[in-house]
């Protein structure tokens, strides 16, 4: 079961919140999108200490997410078309297409390809129609703007076409990735019929399907039962066929990993011959800590997981209530990463997804004024940048690439590619 707002407020769930708790909750939903399910409320949030619960934080909406100046409006709001024109002013302002997403949609020729983005050269990114909501809205996510009714453009394709002639002219490419939203959301007769596409001798060289998703923490059932027999049986005829599949599971907490569902869920998987690598963003009141992740990575290796990527939380949303400093990240992340064993080092981190590219922090040098963040590119739209270190003058309360002061030659090949990538106003709103 999945509950949407309305209907968490008709559940018994809603008892257990306090008067203002859920006053609050109806001025946050308006704002931000809410869904959750079942598994989540019954199996993962523990109710009793929610206010210090990472889970609950994970998907309930808090206050400080919205700045006072919002508060104030929507509070005293008067009638329907006014509320309207407030939470559209107000979620526009929080950035809901953040790093440029409109600069990755790819044409062919004059004909714009709305549900794909290609940003680097490896790896297109699709994003199925169906699959554009989840199982349960994370507070801090980055595609929040896929959920709301913002603005004529979402990521969203319904024409397997799109993606058959795309990926047939550019041979380049080795990696698909599904997105969205969560594709697994989907049914797998409609999953199916876009990973049939991928099944044409002129996409041999189309080699890795990724399926960014969520399930496995919110709705480790999908991969359970008669319809989890089929999925499975579909990857197994997949991975026989010469495709590697991996599953890029968004866990965010430790907590997520410990149900049996879960472990059984991992388990098919893998038997199944899917690799399964984790994600997530790091994000303040709820895994900024060292032990955290040091324990979620340790468990995801003894599950038969790899860890994959610590990201910094990106410029969208309630960035300003979540964010942490880039220094805070490098120093949580590389705390963890002293106490895990060789096998959770496959984990990178901080990773800002920034417009030029990936761009991890890999240290901090010097002292003083002479103080400098060691930065290079992991991904980029230009790969000859790719691997190269560079330098940052020291901001203690940077939380993104664009609060640094980037070396002048690194800074210079970002405004070239701007240059050449980047989108003129005209051509965002035909985007949209």
């Amino acid at each position: 079961m999945f509950y949407s707002f309305s209907k968490f407020l008709k559940s018994n769930y809603v008892r257990i919140l306090s008067s203002k708790e859920v006053e609050d909750l109806k001025i946050l939903t308006r704002v931000f999108p809410f869904k959750v399910s079942s598994y989540v409320l019954e199996e993962l949030i523990d109710w009793e200490n929610r206010y210090e619960d990472p889970i609950y934080r994970l998907i309930f909406p808090q206050p400080e997410m919205l700045k006072p100046s919002h508060w104030n409006e929507l509070k005293n709001v008067r009638g329907f078309e006014e509320e309207r024109a407030i939470v559209k002013r107000i979620r526009l302002e929080l950035n809901p297409h953040p790093n440029g997403q409109t600069d990755n949609i790819p044409r062919i020729g004059d004909r714009l390809l709305g549900g794909l983005q290609h940003k680097y050269r490896e790896t297109v990114l699709f994003f199925p129609a169906q699959g554009q909501t989840c199982h349960a809205y994370c507070t801090y996510c980055f595609r929040w703007a896929q959920f709301v009714n913002l603005d004529d453009h979402k990521f969203k394709s319904k024409e397997q076409r799109d993606l058959f002639d795309y990926l047939s002219l550019h041979k380049e490419v080795t990696d698909i990735l599904f997105t969205g939203g969560d594709p697994m959301w989907m049914s797998n007769e409609k999953l199916f019929e876009y990973f049939d596409v991928l099944t044409h001798s002129e996409l041999e060289h189309v080699r890795n399907v990724r399926i960014g998703t969520k399930v496995l923490a919110y709705y480790p059932k999908r991969f359970l039962g008669e319809e989890g027999d089929e999925l499975l049986r579909y990857f197994e005829k997949m991975v026989s066929d010469g495709k590697n599949v991996s599953v890029m599971a968004h866990f965010s907490h430790w907590k997520e990993l410990q149900t049996e569902k879960v472990h059984e869920a991992v388990r098919r998987l893998r038997n199944a011959g899917v690799q399964i690598r984790t994600q997530a963003p790091l994000i303040k009141g709820i895994n900024d800590s060292s032990e955290v992740w040091r324990d979620m990575w340790t468990e995801q290796v003894k599950m038969g997981m790899i860890p994959y990527y610590m990201f910094v939380e990106r410029d969208t949303g309630a960035q300003h209530y979540f964010s942490v400093p880039l220094a805070r990240a490098y120093e949580i992340f590389t705390d963890a990463y002293s106490q895990i064993s060789g096998l959770a080092k496959t984990v990178r981190g901080p990773s800002m997804s920034a417009w030029p590219g990936k761009v991890l922090v890999s240290g901090i040098m010097g002292e003083g004024n002479s103080k400098k963040f060691i930065l290079k590119f992991i991904q980029s739209r230009d790969p000859d940048l790719i691997n190269i270190p560079f330098y940052a003058e020291y901001d203690p309360e940077a939380i993104w690439l664009n609060d640094l002061e980037i070396e002048p030659s690194i800074q210079q090949a970002i405004d070239e590619m701007k240059k050449k990538y980047q989108r003129t106003p005209d051509e965002v709103s035909e985007v949209a």
